[in-house]
């Protein structure tokens, strides 16, 4: 299934270049350019993107009573909105005989952003917070905007860019709590082999998997260099070959947080090029992280859309032994 690609990036065609470096990201825009995100989130959906995003990453509670001055309840009912904008996206784009119907249904997945997000201090490529803040205060920082999401009806959340096991399994133990709830949690990796707090990936995603099983619709990786994806999941598939895998990388492009602004363009590979050794690993879900647009994921969709039907090598039937998660995403 392929996934949207970089909000903020989609949405500075819109607003221009004022997003990175804003202490609330592109949530801001929830509130101050509802029609902006509409629109990014339907470049996405023309593009092909089966799975769009919440605009929710950098959501909190906390974070639009310091920068939007909105109370708790307000903020809560924010959340809910960035739901609806997709779905008016989605109207927008398909028509109201698409949207639920069994031909073509455009999924939504909540964005849960790392505990880290919320301190503006990059440190969710760093993971440090997890020794120094309680596994109760992440637990309810991250508690109201799970169930906002959910509440709003999201088909599945998305815990994404998580740096360390510690807020991991924080988030899988929340998720038990809404027992009809699906998610795919994905890490940010500092290389091919560990994730941003310098845990082995493979070993993560096995003690990961475990919690929440039959919740889980995949573990992988997000917001990083794309290079890294095909060693980090191949590690996770050795050890455990029947988890399903995603991965939504970002350009390679290297964020200079002194100066505000992307470096290194020039020198990096297209994101698309990459693909093939995902899709021959097994890859399920496939998505562009930051400083992908809709255009990445247009040349996305017609690159996984050839090598299905003209590439992919058959797979054996899975059998009753494996181990899959029972997901019903009612196609």
């Amino acid at each position: 299934m392929l996934l949207d690609g970089g909000f903020s990036t989609q949405l500075t065609k819109y607003v221009g270049n004022c997003v990175d470096g804003d202490p609330l990201w592109s949530a801001k825009f929830l509130e101050t350019n509802k029609q902006a995100c509409i629109q990014a989130h339907r470049d996405f959906i023309k593009a092909g993107a089966d799975i769009i995003m919440t605009n929710t990453y950098q959501a909190s509670i906390e974070g639009f009573k310091n920068y939007l001055n909105l109370d708790k309840d307000e903020s809560i009912e924010l959340i809910k909105e960035s739901v609806s904008y997709i779905r008016k996206a989605i109207k927008l784009e398909m028509g109201d005989e698409m949207y639920g119907s069994t031909q073509k249904k455009v999924l939504i997945a909540g964005s849960v952003g790392p505990y880290g997000a919320g301190l503006h201090d990059g440190s969710e490529y760093r993971g440090e917070y997890v020794e120094t803040t309680s596994a109760a205060t992440i637990s309810a920082w991250h508690t109201p905007r799970i169930e906002a999401l959910l509440d709003a009806g999201v088909d599945l959340l998305a815990f994404e860019t998580i740096p360390a096991l510690a807020e991991a399994e924080i988030l899988l133990n929340l998720l038990k709590k809404y027992p009809k709830a699906k998610a795919w949690l994905t890490f940010s990796c500092k290389d091919g082999e560990h994730n941003s707090y310098g845990e082995r990936l493979s070993e993560v995603a096995a003690k990961c998997w475990p919690i929440a099983s039959n919740q889980l619709i995949a573990i992988g990786v997000n917001c990083l260099h794309p290079s890294y994806v095909t060693p980090l999941l191949a590690s996770v598939h050795k050890l455990l070959p029947k988890i399903p895998l995603i991965a939504y990388p970002n350009s390679g492009e290297r964020y200079n947080a002194q100066l505000g602004q992307w470096e290194d363009k020039d020198k990096c590979v297209p994101v698309v090029n990459y693909l093939r050794s995902w899709l021959e690993l097994g890859v399920q879900f496939i998505g562009g992280c930051c400083r992908t647009d809709a255009e990445d994921i247009r040349h996305f969709r017609t690159h996984i859309d050839y090598w299905l039907h003209h590439e992919k090598k058959p797979q054996r039937p899975y059998s009753s032994d494996d181990h899959i998660p029972n997901v019903d995403f009612k196609f």
